[in-house]
């Protein structure tokens, strides 16, 4: 009986470990295709976010990804140093940094859309699965922020 009490510390009984180990080796398995482009996961998901949106301030890249602006400075410097993005200060409000694609980071894109689809192949989920853990997966992340 006084095992109950410690039943909640078991790791085999916590949501968030087998999430950081999921996530862990997914971005494990990027890695090979990432390499070729020399981009690491957070650079990648950075030039998603900036492959669709084109041109954003700092604070809304952040948004999107979930990330701080001490955290996201340093991907960005890595990616203007790579001619992907370009950062310039807001002619209306100087407090605001602009991030800006540019067109090697536009051609970039073309590269990298088969990323996907190599990694769907080494995660063996049935389409309808990965639906479902996307839908929850989402529903948990607008939960906890």
């Amino acid at each position: 009986m006084p095992n109950n009490k410690y039943d909640s510390l078991k790791i085999e009984n916590q949501l968030c470990f087998p999430l950081y180990v999921c996530s862990k080796e997914i971005i494990r398995k990027y890695k090979p295709f990432l390499d070729e482009f020399d981009l690491t996961y957070t650079q990648y998901i950075t030039m998603m976010v900036m492959w669709e949106k084109k041109e954003l301030t700092v604070k809304e890249l952040g948004s999107f990804l979930y990330l701080d602006s001490g955290t996201l400075t340093p991907v960005l410097k890595k990616l203007e140093e790579k001619n992907y993005i370009i950062r310039n200060r807001s002619k209306e409000d100087e407090r605001n940094l602009i991030v800006s694609i540019t067109e090697k980071g536009e051609t970039l894109r073309e590269r990298a859309a088969k990323i996907p689809g190599k990694l769907s192949a080494c995660v063996d989920l049935e389409p309808e699965e990965a639906g479902q853990l996307y839908k929850l997966l989402y529903k948990l992340l607008d939960k906890l922020t």
